[in-house]
């Protein structure tokens, strides 16, 4: 079932194109995974907003490059209050590497989540980390390995899996095959474009029971509340929080509840 309308866009083919000719690893990775759910819960106990802190040093959709240590601007957002990181492992495009993941993973006590673009099972044996992202949109287009075989796959290893979806459709795919955790991305990957009433109009359609997850496009307090009013459990933030003094701009988003 490809539920995405119209052809992606030519930014977003580049990637998918890259991340067909990216092999595996020899071998087969053991993780024990930090919890996700888990961290979210002791962020909600401790009155901070639940949000995920992506190491980004570039990405098509910004401008510039952000050249600190990676695990610096790590140990900033964790001080800044977030419950959980997301950390690029995408050379091409975003600049980020496996190293620099594990590098980060053995410095922070929160969960980290692999940020790439996996399309086979092999390519989940790259490196270790708390959580791997399927993206359906990206398994349609490659139309090989089926989202549930490969949820399995993650979960035989011990990850924890973040299923990324865009439409309702695509979160009824994801409940289907078994995902636990489900992010709604508001950047349409045809158009790039990004608009928060995508989160708005998708969120009803998740379960309960499910961890939910707003990505992209959140840039202030307001932003993140709307979002919570909306039904989300955490926020996935990136530039919004690379962009400046990340130790403040990551605090200013997690205590938004508190003002």
């Amino acid at each position: 079932m490809n539920s995405s309308e119209g052809e992606i866009a030519p930014a977003v083919q580049s990637i998918l194109d890259a991340a067909r000719e990216r092999g595996g690893a020899e071998g087969r990775r053991s993780v024990d995974a930090q919890s996700l759910p888990a961290a979210f819960e002791a962020a909600e106990a401790d009155g901070r907003v639940p949000i995920i802190a992506e190491v980004k040093p570039t990405s098509p959709t910004t401008d510039g490059e952000r050249t600190d240590d990676p695990v610096e601007l790590a140990e900033q957002m964790v001080a800044g209050g977030a419950a959980a990181l997301s950390v690029l492992t995408e050379p091409e495009h975003f600049g980020g590497s496996p190293e620099t993941l594990e590098r980060v993973r053995a410095a922070v006590d929160v969960p980290v989540l692999r940020k790439d673009f996996v399309l086979h099972e092999e390519q989940l044996d790259v490196v270790e980390s708390d959580v791997i992202l399927l993206i359906v949109r990206f398994l349609h287009e490659e139309n090989t390995d089926d989202l549930a075989d490969l949820l399995d796959a993650a979960r035989e290893r011990g990850f924890q899996v973040l299923v990324e979806t865009h439409t309702a459709d695509e979160v009824e795919e994801a409940i289907e095959a078994g995902a636990e955790i489900v992010g709604v991305n508001n950047r349409d990957l045809a158009e790039l474009e990004v608009d928060l009433e995508t989160f708005e109009d998708v969120a009803p359609s998740v379960p309960e029971n499910v961890t939910l997850i707003a990505e992209s496009g959140i840039s202030t307090p307001d932003d993140v509340a709307r979002m919570r009013a909306a039904g989300a459990d955490a926020l996935l933030v990136g530039s919004a929080i690379m962009d400046g003094d990340v130790t403040e701009n990551t605090r200013e988003l997690t205590t938004t509840e508190q003002s």
